[in-house]
């Protein structure tokens, strides 16, 4: 489990932020878990209404990802992978994960990365943030990317 060493940051208020939360639809329990964290992220930062759109798995994450960041503060992106017998796990989070990274530099807009690859259905349910998980990444993929939007608006500023 990934939680260690984590950093212990408070959600600025920004309600004037868009933020666009883009979510896979594949597992549906653990991506309502998921997708559920990272609306309470929102709200804790004051943004009423984030943008929420579904598609189909991860390998659409990064091409919604990137039409919604020419619109948006923030992206939080959300999927999960689950490891199979073949090679198409290791194909897929390469180019679910290069991809979003790819929108956040093209942009210069915060991408939360809420891809969960875990090797086994028990993984995800451990880090989708539903009762008895250990783990909310979508809360903290959420949060992740509203820090930074804070970060790089207090930055872009008068006086830096």
């Amino acid at each position: 489990m990934s939680g260690h060493g984590s950093p212990d940051q408070t959600i600025p208020h920004l309600p004037q932020a868009r933020v666009a939360v883009v979510a896979a639809s594949w597992h549906e329990q653990v991506m309502d878990g998921l997708l559920a964290g990272a609306l309470r992220a929102c709200r804790e930062a004051g943004v009423a209404e984030p943008t929420v759109l579904r598609v189909p798995g991860s390998f659409e994450l990064p091409v919604a990802a990137d039409r919604l960041a020419r619109s948006h503060d923030a992206v939080v992106a959300l999927g999960v992978v689950i490891r199979g017998g073949t090679p198409h796990f290791e194909y897929l989070c390469a180019a679910a994960t290069d991809g979003l990274a790819r929108v956040a530099l093209d942009h210069g807009v915060p991408v939360g990365f809420g891809l969960l690859t875990c090797d086994d259905e028990t993984q995800a349910l451990d880090r989708a943030g539903l009762p008895g998980s250990r783990e909310d990444k979508g809360y903290e993929a959420a949060a992740a990317a509203l820090v930074t939007a804070r970060a790089l608006a207090d930055w872009a500023s008068p006086g830096h």
